[in-house]
C-alpha cells in the first residue's frame, strides 16, 4: 500500500508516517502542497492524506489541484483530510471540496487505520 502524507508539520509527519509504516504500508511525506502534488503524479499512491491548514497553499487548494489531473497522474487519488477543525461544517466543506474522509487532530491511531482500510480496501491487521 502507497501512501501520500502532506503536512507541514514534522512531528504530525513523522508520527502519521509510523504509524502507517506499522501496518505495512510504503510512506511518501511532503512539506508543502506543492511537494505533494509533485510526488503524487510521481509516486501515484493509493491514498494521500492531506492537512488542511498548511502555509502557502492549504489542503483544499492541493485537492482542487489534485481533482484537476487526469486519472492516470492522480487526479482520482483517494483523499483524507486531516484538521484540527472538527464541526459539521468543516466535514462537509472537505467532502465537497474532494476529500473522501475528514479525520480531527489529533488523530486517533485506531480510527486513521479504519478509514485507510474503507477507502484503499487493504490494509490488514487490527486497529489499536
Amino acid at each position: 500500500l502507497r501512501l501520500l502524507i502532506a503536512d507541514d508539520d514534522a512531528d504530525s509527519c513523522e508520527f502519521l508516517a509510523f504509524l502507517l509504516r506499522q501496518r505495512g504500508a510504503t510512506v511518501y511525506v511532503a512539506r508543502s502542497a506543492q511537494e505533494a502534488l509533485e510526488k503524487l503524479q510521481q509516486e501515484l499512491p493509493e491514498l494521500l492524506i492531506s492537512d488542511i491548514g498548511m502555509p502557502q497553499e492549504d489542503g483544499y487548494a492541493l485537492i482542487q489541484k489534485v481533482r484537476a489531473l487526469p486519472p492516470q497522474r492522480g487526479g482520482q487519488t483517494p483523499a483524507i483530510a486531516l484538521t484540527a477543525h472538527g464541526r459539521a461544517q468543516d466535514r462537509i466543506r472537505a467532502l465537497v471540496a474532494g476529500f473522501h474522509s475528514h479525520v480531527v487532530k489529533p488523530v486517533k491511531p485506531a480510527e486513521l487505520i479504519v478509514v485507510v482500510a474503507q477507502l484503499t480496501g487493504r490494509l490488514a491487521g487490527r486497529a489499536e
